[in-house]
């Protein structure tokens, strides 16, 4: 299996190849649009593996806005919760999309500490029919993680978990320079 790790401030950093709806993580993070509605991809994955409970959750929410995330129960996935994060739709990186991208992954992490979670997994949120080019998209995800785990002492685990090979060696690569980066200064 295709797997990385590091360790940042007593937590730890992975990056596996796998399907996220198998994770038993306290919670995952489903890229979902803004309206909440279900979708293809990795949201659709969600809502048919974790069963109509999730979506009842998010119409009673209503919606959340790009950059932002809202949390629900796991329904019938081994995670007890879903936290479901707007990332941009990618047009050509000069309309926010980086602080939106960057946004939907801190809230998503405030959401899991603020409810007391100690792990937590994420797809690649953006990269699929968002289009966010996948080599971009992995340093913001990893810096923004990495930023949070060395403020916060609350989360133990964050897991990437990546779906295509292509998207896993994007993610480990960035890892790299960003380890190589933090190592230098």
């Amino acid at each position: 299996m295709d797997k990385v790790e590091i360790k940042i401030d007593g937590a730890t950093l992975s990056l596996v190849r796998g399907d996220i709806t198998d994770e038993s993580t306290d919670a995952i993070v489903n890229a979902a649009n803004s309206r909440l509605a279900g979708g293809g991809g990795v949201d659709g994955a969600i809502h048919r593996a974790g069963g109509p409970e999730i979506m009842k959750e998010c119409r009673a929410i209503g919606g959340c806005p790009t950059g932002s995330a809202v949390i629900t129960s796991g329904g019938r996935l081994k995670a007890r919760h879903v936290i479901h994060a707007v990332g941009p739709v990618y047009r050509d990186g000069g309309h926010g999309e980086a602080e939106l991208l960057a946004g939907a992954y801190k809230r998503s992490l405030e959401l899991a500490t603020e409810n007391g979670l100690k792990s937590i997994a994420f797809p690649s949120i953006s990269t699929g029919a968002y289009g966010y080019p996948v080599e971009d998209a992995s340093r913001i995800a990893l810096g923004t993680v990495m930023d949070f785990l060395k403020k916060h002492s609350g989360i133990k685990l964050v897991r990437f978990v990546l779906f295509s090979e292509k998207d896993f060696n994007a993610y480990r690569t960035a890892l790299e320079e960003l380890t190589s980066t933090a190592a230098s200064r």
